[in-house]
């Protein structure tokens, strides 16, 4: 009999006692003694959001590299240095973590739609559970295709005595899966969970509009702008997460659940449920430990922030630690190591063990996608300015008009410059960096101030194309014979 590698960790305390999630752990099972119960679905599902809460993935390493790289971040840690220098290479560490989890988090998915079916169980749950793997799958191949491009394709189980061995489909390909499994999820996840959408114990799943905002991301990243529109206005217009942005900025940090989280990683602040990337982006205090930290704001981004007039930068007061400029603190408490600039949007360590969630999805990007969609479509308009409006007056700036923004680089300037302070530190800065260097690549109209071939340049002298993608990881390359690695390595 075959064997199905499931090996769902439990997510410790992850939405509380009494949570729909908890579940016992899972080891390599059998498909004869598995997958028989609705228990069994959960369980499996269970494991499936687990592959995304480790510190090789969402626990630290996509937000690592998806602000290290960038001009938002620096650091001169040898764990991370080569992100900050643009030197990865296919056996460099962080390159191979996020290649080797979503595909575990991918193999989980692909067990539950293959195995969940044939259960018999209640046919309302065992749909939002085939939802929610769609979702999973999603949103693990579009990580991977934004940080590697082509990828191997994989919608069976890899089994026990398979062969791992399976050519790369091209990022066209990968594309199309993307958006046909998140139609599925969108026709199939519940509308929400456990008949209160705002029960922290069911934020951590992934219902409708959850699948609407990734979908509304994926679009905006092939440049489908009215896909976009759609997408991220199902979301805005759903009243789940509040009808307006929540006023004050800073209520939203650290992001456990507040109202304008549309998706989070869930951390139990446990041994075997803890966040690590406060304790590594953080001075000490309030961090565990004094070393070279990861992701430390540079001299530039701080010079770009308005540290006396937005609200996402200015001075909120001493804290431990230094002093609160909302989504940075100012490490003044010791000396080398803990002086200077510092993430703030994760405040709570607890010996890499934090109970912060990690935010992947949230209202106010909704906000910015439906901006840029609709400019990108026709131009500066009332509607998307009100949006773009909504940010920045939350933000404590001043409303823009459209003589302010008439033309619609004007426009795309100022959604850029909105994106970039309002997702500050998410993880998203360098991914947004690629997607624009691709926008003027398909459209030498569409300029963009700062892509990620000016940084590439800026850091390494010429622009090396081949940086805007990942090495497949070496380990990859010796256990696969069909792939072939990317061009430049």
């Amino acid at each position: 009999m075959k064997k199905i590698f499931v090996s769902a960790l439990l997510l410790s305390g992850m939405f509380g006692c009494n949570s729909i999630l908890d579940k016992e752990p899972l080891t390599s099972i059998t498909a004869s003694n598995y997958y028989k119960t609705g228990d069994d679905a959960e369980s499996a599902i269970t494991g499936a959001y687990d592959a995304f809460q480790g510190d090789t993935y969402y626990g630290s390493t996509m937000n690592i590299i998806g602000e290290m790289p960038s001009d938002n971040c620096t650091s001169n840690n040898g764990d991370v240095v080569y992100l900050d220098r643009i030197t990865w290479n296919a056996t460099s560490g962080i390159v191979g973590r996020i290649y080797q989890m979503a595909f575990q988090g991918i193999n989980r998915a692909n067990s539950i739609l293959k195995y969940v079916p044939g259960i018999a169980m209640d046919k309302t749950r065992q749909e939002q559970i085939l939802g929610e793997a769609y979702f999973i799958r999603a949103l693990n191949y579009f990580n991977l295709v934004k940080l590697y491009g082509g990828v191997p394709l994989r919608t069976e189980p890899v089994e026990s005595g398979e062969s791992p061995s399976l050519a790369a489909s091209t990022a066209e390909q990968i594309y199309a899966q993307i958006e046909a499994d998140l139609t599925k999820a969108e026709e199939m996840a519940a509308t929400q969970q456990g008949g209160n959408n705002n029960d922290p114990r069911n934020r951590g799943r992934a219902i409708k509009t959850t699948v609407n905002a990734l979908q509304a991301r994926v679009y905006l990243t092939e440049r489908k702008w009215a896909q976009a529109v759609e997408a991220a206005n199902k979301v805005i217009t759903s009243g789940k997460y509040g009808n307006t942005l929540t006023p004050n900025f800073n209520d939203l940090w650290p992001a456990n659940n507040k109202t304008e989280s549309i998706f989070e990683i869930e951390y139990a602040g446990t041994e075997d449920g803890g966040f690590t990337l406060p304790d590594l982006t953080l001075p000490l205090p309030p961090a565990t430990y004094s070393f070279p930290k990861y992701n430390i704001p540079t001299n530039e981004f701080v010079q770009y922030a308005d540290t006396v007039k937005d609200n996402r930068f200015k001075y909120n007061g001493v804290v431990s630690g230094g002093k609160s400029y909302g989504s940075m603190v100012y490490g003044g408490a010791g000396t080398g190591n803990d002086n200077g600039w510092f993430v703030y949007k994760w405040r709570n360590t607890n010996f890499f063990n934090s109970s912060d969630n990690y935010p992947v999805l949230r209202l106010a990007e909704m906000y910015l996608i439906y901006a840029e969609a609709m400019n990108e479509q026709g131009g500066p308009s009332q509607d998307a300015l009100d949006k773009l409006n909504a940010v920045c007056t939350r933000a404590g700036l001043t409303a823009l008009t459209l003589t302010d923004l008439a033309t619609k680089q004007a426009f795309r300037d100022e959604v850029d410059r909105q994106r970039r302070l309002e997702l500050a530190f998410e993880g998203e800065r360098w991914f947004d960096l690629l997607r624009y260097a691709a926008h003027t690549k398909a459209d030498p109209s569409a300029e963009h101030q700062v892509t990620a071939l000016d940084i590439i340049k800026a850091v390494r002298g010429t622009e090396d194309e081949h940086y805007l993608l990942f090495p497949i990881p070496q380990y990859e390359l010796n256990n696969n014979p069909s792939i072939k690695q990317n061009t430049g390595y």
